[in-house]
Parts: structure tokens; sequence; C-alpha cells
């Protein structure tokens, strides 16, 4: 299996191209739109057929490389159905896979830091966005974010996965280049809480600033990226 792990420094976005060996099909996770070039550049390096390009939920620190990447390859786009966006190819289901090749990914929804959020699991690994973070949560505070759907996101759905399940997120603030289910329910911060009304009464009182490209990415998300 091919498994590139593309970083932007800017956002602090982790980007994941997937593909079952040289020559064969792949999809990308979580494309900025800067890097397209490099997602392109490693694709052909490795003659891979780019078939499917994938958001976890509708970002809002970065401009996403969906649009383009369809415009530059033909490829799928897609996102869970509770997406805002109109002009995604293949809107997935809970519990729906995403399937390339012999590549399958089980579409996981686990709203909370947005409305609309999906995670995506792939045998041993699942692709959190920013529902799960290591060593952290995504803030609710905004797009329809609620603290008490993150919690039954997290806690009755992903650490209900096998304590090795591998965690794979959407950003990272630290060098960590990833983490597992039991290291996130024994060592996340934000996980050490015996309720819901705990865990709410944190990620209401976090007082973050909003994004730095909060009002230009969110608009050019809904269109994947386009202008």
């Amino acid at each position: 299996m091919i498994f590139e792990q593309f970083f932007d420094k800017t956002s602090s976005t982790y980007t994941y191209l997937i593909s079952s060996g040289p020559g064969r099909e792949a999809l990308i996770i979580d494309p900025v739109l800067d890097h397209v070039d490099s997602y392109i550049n490693k694709l052909n390096s490795l003659n891979l057929k780019l078939v499917k390009v994938v958001d976890t939920h509708i970002h809002a620190d970065h401009i996403t490389g969906m649009s383009e990447l369809k415009n530059k390859t033909n490829c799928e786009t897609v996102m869970g159905d509770k997406t805002p966006a109109d002009i995604v190819s293949l809107k997935i289901k809970d519990q729906e896979f995403v399937k390339i090749d012999k590549i399958k990914l089980k579409a996981i929804y686990t709203p909370g830091h947005t409305s609309e959020s999906f995670s995506f699991l792939m045998k041993d690994r699942i692709f959190t966005g920013d529902t799960l973070l290591i060593g952290g949560t995504g803030r609710t505070d905004f797009q329809n974010g609620d603290p008490y759907d993150s919690y039954n996101s997290i806690f009755n759905i992903l650490l209900k996965l096998p304590d090795k399940t591998k965690v794979f997120p959407a950003h990272d603030y630290n060098g960590n280049f990833f983490s597992t289910i039991e290291n996130e329910r024994l060592n996340n911060p934000r996980l050490q809480v015996k309720s819901a009304d705990e865990y709410a009464e944190i990620m209401n009182n976090l007082n973050l600033p909003d994004p730095k490209l909060m009002d230009i990415a969110i608009p050019r998300n809904l269109k994947l990226g386009g202008k």
C-alpha cells in the first residue's frame, strides 16, 4: 500500500494520499489548494490515477484543493451527506464505503466540530478530520458546531474503536504524525472528563480567536475551493 502524508505549514493541515500500489488508483483526503501541484507530482511519480478526493468537513483555515484536483485529474469529489456544499460529485452516508481499487474506507458521521463532519475508517487507521486531534479536539464554536455532539462522536463512536487503531487527524500543531485511540483516551487532556456536561464546559470556554482565513475559506470551500 502507498500511504503519503503531506503537511501545510500555514494551516498545520495534514493531507493523505492512499493507493494500493504503484500504477493503480488513488484517493486524497483533505487537500490544500496551495499544494495541488505537489500532489500531482507525487501521483505522476508513482504512476497513480487520482479517482477520488475527500474532504472530512468544510474547513475554515485553508482553501481546499478539491475543485482544482477535479479540474486537473477529472477525479470524483466526495463529502459526507450532511455537507452544505452542493457541487460535490458524491455525498456519502454514515456507514457507507468509499471504494477505489483494493482500498475501502468506511464513512462515519462524527459531528461536533462542525455539523457535517465525517471521519473515515480504513482497516487499522481512522482519518478523524478535526473531530479528534492529537492531544486535543476540534473547537465547537462555529459552523453549527456543538460540544455535546462532539462528546458523543468522540466517546460513543471513535473511542469505541480498537485501542491500536491509528489516529490521523486533519491538523496537528506540535509535530505529531499520528496517535492511537488508546493514547488519546488515556492522555488527551480534553478527554479526561466524567460527563458530557464537563466536556461542554471546557469547550464553551476555550475563547479561541477565529481562524485568520475563515471569512475567505468557508465561502470558497462551499464551492470546493473554486471561485
